[in-house]
């Protein structure tokens, strides 16, 4: 098969990269996508970085021997862990997503950047701060719990509502953006903004999506047409109708 027909592969920890899937389908509604997500593992955010970076290339080791043409980890804390060495032994692109944090900085004072314990102790996260740092006040908060209520899929739940409350509250009033930097996080945007009030939010998935297909441009690897292919996999089947709860949400403000 040409390497132009082959899908493009999305990897997360679990369920949060199906945000990043909605937006490379909205971007390339012609290309076939394979979704794997690891949700017997998950979360990925509170473990070791090296077991971190052992799980991922495992699934991409097995996603490019059945033949894809480009490898998107949609997971800030896998990308953190993994996207060096991923590259390093890949002849195919393979586009990581970070924290949408030189956006928000660039808007906003007061910015609250939420994430798995993992993504906010790494030197790539550390880095970016840094560079934002003299533009605005910066705020990380790890809210690995968060991530949990997406994978149970509670998106509105109580318990959900309390939590936020609960790690946002004091926030509420002292900042004006919220980074959303864990793939996760854009599925409980409504109740993140039902918890600090009207404050911006921002998420890299869009951003992900375009560097996707600047890449396949690039290589002439892009696939025309409007009838694309989503193919869902998780390393817990029982996962799947709940993936497919999300990737079929109505898009949110």
């Amino acid at each position: 098969m040409e390497r132009t027909e082959l899908p493009v592969a999305v990897f997360d920890s679990g369920l949060g990269g199906i945000s990043v899937l909605r937006a490379l389908v909205q971007r390339m509604p012609g290309e076939d996508f394979l979704y794997f997500g690891d949700s017997a593992n998950a979360p990925y955010g509170v473990r070791p970085a090296a077991e971190v970076r052992e799980l991922t290339q495992s699934v991409i080791a097995r996603l490019y021997a059945r033949g894809i043409k480009a490898a998107v980890i949609a997971c800030n804390t896998a990308t953190s862990a993994a996207i060096g060495t991923l590259r390093a032994f890949s002849d195919i692109p393979v586009i990581g997503i970070e924290p949408a944090l030189k956006p928000a900085a660039a808007q906003h004072r007061h910015v609250l950047v939420l994430a798995t314990p993992l993504t906010l102790r790494e030197e790539k996260f550390a880095a970016l701060m840094q560079r934002c740092a003299a533009s605005a006040e910066i705020l990380p908060l790890p809210c690995p719990e968060l991530v949990e209520f997406v994978e149970r899929g509670e998106l509105d739940s109580p318990a959900l509502t309390a939590y936020l409350a609960r790690q946002l509250g004091p926030y509420a009033g002292h900042v004006d953006a919220v980074v959303l930097g864990c793939t996760h996080f854009p599925f409980a945007r409504r109740a993140i903004r039902a918890a600090l009030g009207g404050v911006a939010l921002y998420d890299g998935s869009d951003g992900t999506a375009r560097e996707t297909q600047r890449q396949l441009v690039r290589r002439g690897w892009i696939r025309g047409g409007t009838h694309g292919t989503v193919t869902l996999e998780n390393s817990l089947p029982s996962e799947l109708p709940l993936s497919r709860r999300l990737l079929d949400l109505p898009a949110e403000d």
